[in-house]
């Protein structure tokens, strides 16, 4: 009975040392990069992924900053190397700029991910990127404008952030067309994601009394904010009005303003690449190589454009952002 009652306790002792280096091995440390939820609905969906799926439920230990500016954000990243993490997780504010800290995050042995922006820089610094083509958004956009076969184009552009990969993507498109003379730009100014500010550049346009029939902002609330000057000045918009009013990100508020037919153009833009880089991160931890990689070691996501006059509510709730 002795041998018996020893040899449960052992058994019961080599289960607990197995469970707690169980436990041990499966905490992944995760430093995540990112722009502040603030920025826009977009962003704060994209925020609230990352913050479900890379929890401590899921086996992560996770570390976040946010911060709209590049060199805060790589501060951060090169606070969470001295940190020891174990995967450098960026949704770069600035393209530029990042090249040694993601070479000193190799050097220390820490993987990274990028996510919904890319960075320039060598494709071998990161593991894979899981992010939207913002220049195919762009050219997506432009096309449908190019469609509606206006008489002539007078474009207010508001940009977003400079500098980011969304806004360089949004913005090359158009600008081609301003380069060709298919287009005229009217203004071209940032607003910074903001909503205030690409009100205020808008009544800046109608104060002056320029002509436009177009307003292509490179966000759902910078396209809110431009509608609001329209409305104030009284000017009709969206379908069968005198503007065309585009927007991207695909807020369900905003597609919900193309159904109303107060707005023309929406385009998506997918914020949800946390489960993808967690299905990633499993495959390297179990030593099995990342599959599904172009040549820059993306992963693109398949976005589309939404126009008023076919858009349903099925659009909505299949792609809409949000509540």
């Amino acid at each position: 009975m002795k041998k018996i009652i020893a040899l449960v306790i052992a058994l019961a002792l080599c289960l607990t040392v197995f469970t707690v280096f169980a436990d041990e091995a499966k905490v992944i440390k995760v430093g995540i990069v990112n722009n502040p939820p603030s920025e826009s609905g977009y962003r704060e969906a994209n925020v609230k992924n990352f913050e479900e799926v890379f929890s401590a439920e899921n086996g992560y230990e996770t570390k976040t900053a946010y911060s709209l500016k590049n060199d805060e954000q790589l501060n951060a990243a090169r606070q969470f190397i001295t940190d020891g993490v174990d995967y450098l997780l960026i949704s770069a504010a600035e393209t530029t700029g990042w090249e040694a800290v993601l070479k000193d995050a190799q050097e220390q042995g820490i993987g990274v991910f990028l996510f919904d922006r890319m960075i320039d820089c060598d494709p071998s610094l990161y593991l894979a990127a899981v992010v939207s083509d913002m220049a195919q958004e762009g050219e997506t956009a432009v096309n449908w404008l190019l469609a509606q076969n206006l008489e002539k184009y007078e474009v207010i552009h508001i940009q977003g952030a400079m500098g980011s990969d969304a806004q360089l993507g949004r913005t090359g498109a158009l600008d081609a067309q301003f380069e060709s003379g298919k287009m005229t730009k009217v203004i071209q100014q940032t607003a910074t994601w903001d909503e205030a500010e690409a009100k205020k550049i808008v009544e800046s346009v109608i104060n002056a009394k320029t002509p436009f029939n177009v307003i292509y902002a490179e966000n759902d609330g910078m396209a809110k904010g431009a509608v609001a000057a329209l409305d104030d000045a009284g000017i009709t918009h969206g379908v069968d009005g005198d503007v065309i009013v585009m927007g991207f990100d695909c807020n369900k508020w905003a597609l919900r303003e193309l159904l109303a037919g107060k707005w023309n153009y929406d385009g998506q833009c997918s914020p949800f690449q946390a489960a993808v880089i967690d299905q990633m991160i499993k495959k390297v931890e179990a030593g099995e190589a990342i599959e599904g990689l172009n040549e820059k070691n993306q992963i693109i996501s398949v976005e589309k454009g939404f126009d008023a006059r076919e858009l349903t509510e099925d659009d909505i709730a299949t792609y809409g952002l949000g509540e």
